[in-house]
């Protein structure tokens, strides 16, 4: 069958899904898998050079698909990459395990080895410091009737009654609310539920943004959502009593277009590009939203306000803001600052009246989901000096206390989330997440997540092994293999030397699972500009290492971390691990406490006028710092006492 352009129309099948797409002939495997909602793992954005989104041909043809990432064993086996093979015939595709996107391992908690040192923060410390005032409360009112008497207006009625019952003064009220007032006061004989709608601003009136008959104030609740590059997480609240009632994550659907910001800023330059992203964005959310409302019973009509944090880009997706600044010099973004939006007019399913509030950012490259770090870690009202890191492609830095805040940001690469490397993959099913290794054999001990055979090393476990391996003086100090040891583990491979933690007859996959020194060198890289970021913020506030009272580390990798794997490597400052904090997923701690008190909320203006934010590109000691940070721990290794104390043999 022909389609709308004279092409041939085919029919592709993906296993082990079994979705059906009907495209032309000449549409890339990638944008087929997008139609159908399959996701395949483009970490490059469909630009060929990552060999992430390799799937096999199973009957049909297709054309091209070969690129270096191919050998011509796996080529002839039927192996193609997803985003340079086209569509000429019918076709069934099945896509390899280490492609897809498994859901059933979004990581949405602090694992319970590091929950000793968690960081926590709930409705009961609002609730001390007197400011769990919900931006959107219900109020139940009983009135009595209108007589000769007493003829006062409805409207005059009812902001009498909040005066006299509850306290609440300055009420201004909208016209929907006026159009439902009069039937609503006379359904239950005058008792009614109104809707408050709290200002930021202190000194502010509140709306009267709903009115219902009966007693319904038990029935107020609120979405909280972090919009990551990868993951959208969301939690349902209660107004009323500030439970957390539940949480939901998915993968962010804009993940086919690029796993960075910066391939799908490129792509929203396109034609229809950035109505897309805000499409594919808003699905996302939206979905999350009528799964937490199914599960838990609720009506989309009893949602009042919704709070989302997320990176400036992510944040600029959401409202269809032009992002094309943010990657070019000098990275302006559209605005910073955002104010209280209806939920419908982004594309939000939520009531009319449902107010969206947006975490506002601090730059290009620091975004509303550190300021939501910054203010549910609490570290914008203690006096110990405290450095928080949330660690992803991206390491967003903050330094400060309640009386100063400084902030920077450093590109980590992909690494920490599996990009970049070989047999790198995220935390799923089959991820090899922690490593041990005999030290006469130099025979590994892999352990995976869900116990499944390894089908690749996620971000944690990359952390552990790399450790583990220059502990033990099987890579130097530059990463480099130890050919003198013993043990066929070490071999020479395709992208140089490379060390053996799974034979394909134990594997999951259909290959070895290997680490390579092109893997150890992308690894140091990362942990070096982090560190380097660290150091520099530090010393740029006149500050040194030994002066931090805490570190919160935050992110779904710092959540993972295994500190003593992160000094000896030196990604993180040598520090006693006591003062160590996790905050777990930060972005959305501080989204959800906003949804509770109109405090936090009004408090996130003042810290974003008082933070200050460094360029590190732009600072000369960041460039030196991130050099002397390519070895392990570092060159300097008097900055790591403990590590070499242990370790006198490698330091």
């Amino acid at each position: 069958m022909n389609g709308e352009n004279g092409k041939e129309n085919y029919k592709i099948t993906f296993m082990p899904s079994g979705r059906v797409v009907e495209v032309e002939s000449g549409v890339s495997v990638i944008k087929a898998a997008r139609l159908a909602g399959v996701h395949i793992n483009a970490s490059c954005g469909g630009s060929g050079v990552c060999g992430k989104c390799r799937i096999t041909l199973e009957s049909g043809t297709l054309t091209g698909g070969k690129s270096e990432k191919l050998t011509d064993a796996e080529y002839e086996e039927g192996f193609r990459q997803a985003c340079i093979a086209t569509i000429d015939s019918n076709a069934t595709l099945r896509v390899p395990i280490e492609s897809e996107l498994t859901k059933g391992a979004l990581p949405t908690e602090v694992p319970v080895r590091h929950q000793a040192r968690m960081h926590l923060f709930n409705i009961d410390d609002l609730k001390k410091a007197g400011v769990f005032v919900p931006p959107i409360e219900k109020r139940v009112l009983h009135l009595s009737e209108p007589s000769h008497d007493d003829n006062m207006a409805d409207a005059g009625r009812i902001i009498q009654g909040l005066k006299n019952e509850h306290n609440e003064r300055g009420m201004i009220t909208t016209l929907p609310v006026l159009k439902k007032m009069r039937s609503a006061l006379r359904e239950k004989d005058f008792e009614v539920t109104v809707t408050l709608s709290r200002s930021v601003a202190k000194g502010g009136k509140s709306h009267i943004v709903n009115i219902q008959p009966g007693d319904l104030s038990h029935r107020n609740y609120g979405l909280a959502f972090d919009i990551g590059t990868t993951t959208v997480h969301g939690s349902l609240v209660d107004h009323q009593t500030g439970k957390l009632v539940a949480r939901r994550a998915d993968y962010n659907s804009q993940i086919s277009y690029g796993e960075d910001v910066i391939s799908r800023i490129v792509h929203a330059e396109k034609p229809k590009g950035l109505q897309l992203m805000h499409e594919l964005v808003t699905n996302t959310i939206n979905g999350l939203i009528s799964k937490l409302l199914l599960k838990n019973d609720i009506r989309r009509d009893e949602i009042t306000s919704i709070t989302l944090a997320g990176n400036t880009t992510m944040t600029h997706f959401l409202l269809g803001l032009e992002p094309h600044n943010i990657r070019r010099a000098p990275y302006v973004p559209v605005s910073t600052f955002f104010p209280p939006i209806r939920a419908r007019d982004i594309d939000l399913e939520l009531p009319l009246r449902a107010v969206a509030l947006v975490f506002p950012s601090i730059s290009s490259y620091v975004g509303g989901d550190i300021i939501a770090g910054v203010m549910g870690s609490g570290m914008y009202s203690t006096d110990a000096v405290t450095l928080y890191i949330d660690i992803g492609t991206n390491a967003e830095i903050v330094i400060g206390n309640r009386e100063w805040l400084v902030c920077a940001a450093c590109s980590a690469g992909p690494a920490f989330e599996g990009g970049g490397i070989t047999h790198g993959m995220r935390a799923a099913a089959g991820a090899i997440e922690d490593f041990g290794i005999n030290p006469a054999t130099y025979e590994p001990m892999n352990i995976t997540i869900g116990n499944k055979p390894p089908i690749g090393i996620c971000g944690s476990g990359l952390l552990v092994l790399i450790a583990t391996l220059f502990e033990y003086g099987v890579i130097d100090r530059q990463g480099k293999f130890n050919r003198d040891l013993e043990t066929t583990r070490i071999r020479e491979g395709r992208s140089g030397y490379e060390y053996v933690l799974t034979w394909e007859k134990e594997a999951g996959g259909d290959s070895d699972i290997v680490i390579n020194e092109v893997d150890i060198e992308n690894f140091i890289r990362a942990k070096a500009a982090i560190y380097a970021g660290c150091k520099t913020l530090i010393e740029g506030v006149g500050l040194q290492v030994t002066d931090l009272e805490q570190i919160i580390l935050a992110g779904a990798f710092g959540s993972y971390i295994d500190l003593d794997s992160a000094m000896t490597v030196g990604l993180l400052p040598e520090v006693d691990p006591a003062r160590i904090l996790y905050v777990g997923n930060g972005s959305l701690l501080g989204s959800w406490m906003s949804e509770m008190s109109n405090h936090i909320r009004r408090d996130v203006v003042e810290v974003v006028r008082n933070m200050t934010s460094f360029e590190l590109s732009e600072v000369t000691d960041f460039k030196d710092q991130y050099i002397a940070s390519l070895f392990l721990p570092h060159t300097d290794v008097s900055l790591f006492p403990e590590t070499c104390k242990r370790l006198k043999k490698l330091c």
